[in-house]
């Protein structure tokens, strides 16, 4: 059996907890407590005590990916829990730019506290790439392979700083564009080109981006994914490679079709109608109208929920 506490989620289910765009969940089966991402501040603390959760009792920590709404509450996780295991990629941080309509943002959206919060977890920060391993029936998937006929609908970069572990070797970046105004958020998307700083900015891979599966003897692959950025489908396939032969049982996850367009939208559900998963739970950045499609096709096997929200597998 697994339960599930929802503690930061963009809506809220139980009116004694209160939301926030982000996400934040408490994972509970048989062997392990753990927590998947910590939402965009510490405010999963205050909805934990609400539910009776208490967060210094996880023994793992997991953050799907790099962004300031998943990593908010981890410095404040690191001074409380002192021994779960920390699952976070090691190309998670770097200076971070989403875009809107169009234009790159003129602010940062990765990760907003210094490296150096983790240092007093020492060695219990476990820096991923490819699958790590929690027993037999738990993983971290490390970097998520990418699937070309299912792009994520949106685009995010990064400085350029010759440090930036997984950007240089995995793609050649685009000449810098030119500017009118020598400013990010004035730069048009899909190119290269100079931040506010100077500094080149190129496309983020979002090779930090990763996801929990957990399968679930006579059931199947429970999957939790934070933002879905390489593509929710591309990270079902890789959860069914890492799991040979074994069903997709519930998806929950974020899934970032807020900017897609209704077609693409639909192609993406309809990938996900023949997975024939039993159980769907669309959160955090999946948008209205997403959601709303998705419990249009798949019924009662979609399940709404929030920030305080309770879910059992």
């Amino acid at each position: 059996m697994i339960n599930v506490t929802v503690l930061a989620e963009n809506y809220v289910k139980d009116f004694r907890c209160r939301g926030e765009f982000g996400l934040a969940m408490y994972i509970e089966t048989e062997d392990h407590k753990i927590l998947f991402d910590t939402g965009a501040s510490e405010l999963m603390f205050a909805n934990a005590r609400q539910k009776g959760v208490d967060l210094s009792e996880a023994d793992i920590c997991v953050i799907s990916h790099g962004h300031f709404d998943h990593t908010g509450g981890m410095p404040e996780f690191c001074r409380q829990n002192r021994k779960a295991d920390i699952y976070l990629h090691r190309d998670a941080f770097g200076a971070t730019f989403g875009e809107t309509k169009g234009k790159i943002d003129d602010y940062e959206c990765g990760i907003l506290w210094d490296p150096e919060v983790l240092e007093v977890c020492g060695d219990r920060v476990i820096r991923t790439d490819g699958p790590e391993w929690i027993g037999r029936d738990v993983v971290v998937s490390g970097t998520i392979p990418e699937l070309p006929e299912f792009q994520p609908p949106e685009r995010f970069y990064r400085l350029r700083t010759g440090a930036d572990p997984g950007l240089a070797g995995e793609l050649a970046p685009e000449p810098a564009g030119e500017m009118s105004a020598g400013s990010a958020g004035e730069m048009s998307a899909g190119s290269a080109g100079k931040s506010r700083t100077g500094r080149d900015l190129i496309p983020d891979t979002m090779s930090h981006e990763q996801f929990l599966a957990i399968r679930e003897p006579g059931k199947g692959i429970v999957l939790f994914s934070g933002c879905s950025h390489k593509g929710i489908i591309a990270a079902i396939c890789r959860a069914k490679a890492l799991f040979p032969g074994e069903p997709l049982y519930a998806v929950v996850a974020g899934m970032h079709l807020i900017g897609a367009s209704c077609g693409m939208r639909q192609k993406i559900i309809d990938r996900l109608i023949e997975e024939e998963p039993q159980i769907v739970v669309p959160l955090h950045c999946t948008g209205l109208e997403a959601i709303c499609m998705m419990k249009a096709q798949f019924g009662d096997r979609c399940r709404l929920t929030g920030t305080g929200g309770r879910l059992r597998f």
